[in-house]
């Protein structure tokens, strides 16, 4: 049997369904919120605790899919634009990122009692703000001054909410504030860093790995205290979470940077790859965590080991079933969330929203145990297929 899938495409499609199957774990996990009775081993782990739960993986996990994809998507750019296109790119793609991460981080730090609108409307409006500002207006056929109308209208949407936001609490009610910058945000800040880099160093594979072990060398000295004379000059702000996310997204670009590397070659090659790396980010979580821990709210070292590992050793076993043995109709059913994934992330905000709008509480025997665990699955497989409706209906995000 011939192992080489064809070269000739931008996209890798194991990529795609990795991303599907993230995102799908990761609307499953997020509404463990409104379960009772579901296993620990299976939600986050406390701060303090030495140890991984499943859902500690998921959003690592995401941002590695992110490096995955970053060669693929700038090599095209970078052919066909010039560099202060690409730069001009990478810019606007990370400040949409983080400008919704801050909003949301905010949405969960929001003072109720001191908005003139219900919280939960104002939760709708910020998410119809980001489909006006960020759609992807190219299916509809609209003239330009009509897309620019309705970007204008979202941006003027998303100044008003800014403006009437009230957080805080009662013995101090303030405005908009930075306290994290939220699951958006982080991916943000992960590949403005990582795309910089494959931009600078035109995606050459020795400095792309390099600058992953640079990251995490950085990440671990960071870690250890080591870094600690430059809070001065704000470390927290220009390189959140330690260089945690960039560390992580980086793993990924050196992956797919291999690929690229393999592309005249017999491409089970790339499967040996991914099982050494995954090998060594093993060993490396193994080797920090008698030092630091296992933890996901501390961002220890052997977490990014552990994550990426389990993160490459999963793409490994898509990409031979995708890419090499074909094996992806099942992938239909989900497609919508590895190609419109931020879409299929933000439709759960305006659900969320509306349920709690309307007052509506299931049965607890339907959010309890294993019974929940089903109900919440099938919730993320409906955030699914809305997002595909809403594809048909040309409203997708795209940044």
């Amino acid at each position: 049997m011939n192992d080489k899938p064809k070269t000739n495409t931008l996209r890798i499609r194991s990529i795609d369904v990795l991303r599907a199957v993230t995102m799908v774990l990761m609307i499953w996990v997020n509404d463990f919120w409104t379960l009772e009775g579901i296993p620990g081993w299976l939600e986050h782990m406390p701060a303090q605790a030495d140890g991984m739960g499943f859902s500690d993986v998921i959003f690592p996990a995401f941002l590695v899919i992110v490096g995955l994809s970053i060669p693929f998507a700038l090599d095209k750019r970078m052919e066909s634009q010039s560099s202060w296109e690409v730069v001009a790119h990478i810019l606007l793609r990370s400040l949409a990122l983080i400008l919704m991460g801050f909003f949301h981080v905010n949405l969960e730090n929001m003072y109720a009692d001191a908005m003139i609108i219900p919280k939960y409307v104002w939760q709708i409006l910020l998410t119809v703000a980001f489909f006006l500002i960020w759609n992807d207006y190219r299916p509809t056929g609209w003239a330009k001054r009509k897309i620019l109308m309705a970007q204008g209208i979202g941006l003027a949407l998303l100044l008003g909410l800014a403006i009437i936001y009230r957080g805080g609490d009662a013995e101090q009610v303030i405005g908009l504030r930075t306290y994290w910058w939220g699951i958006l945000g982080l991916i943000g800040w992960a590949y403005l860093y990582a795309a910089l880099v494959y931009w600078l160093f035109n995606g050459r594979l020795v400095a792309m790995i390099v600058a992953w072990v640079f990251f995490l060398a950085f990440h671990l000295a960071n870690f250890a205290g080591y870094l600690d004379f430059l809070e001065p000059i704000h470390l927290g702000v220009w390189m959140p979470d330690r260089g945690t996310g960039v560390a992580l997204v980086l793993g990924g670009v050196v992956a797919s940077s291999v690929y690229k590397r393999l592309a005249q070659e017999a491409y089970g090659q790339f499967i040996g790859v991914l099982i050494v790396m995954s090998s060594l980010m093993l060993l490396y979580g193994w080797l920090t965590r008698p030092a630091f821990e296992l933890s996901k709210i501390r961002a220890t070292p052997a977490w990014i080991g552990y994550c990426t590992a389990i993160t490459l050793s999963a793409y490994a076993l898509i990409y031979y079933l995708v890419d090499i043995r074909k094996w992806d109709g099942w992938y239909r059913w989900i497609k919508p969330a590895g190609r419109s994934t931020l879409t299929t992330y933000l439709v759960p905000y305006i659900y969320y929203a509306v349920w709690s709008i309307w007052a509506i509480h299931l049965p607890l025997a339907v959010r309890t145990g294993a019974v929940g665990l089903v109900k919440s699955l099938l919730f993320a497989l409906l955030i699914v297929a809305i997002t595909g409706l809403l594809n048909r209906w040309k409203i997708r995000l795209k940044i």
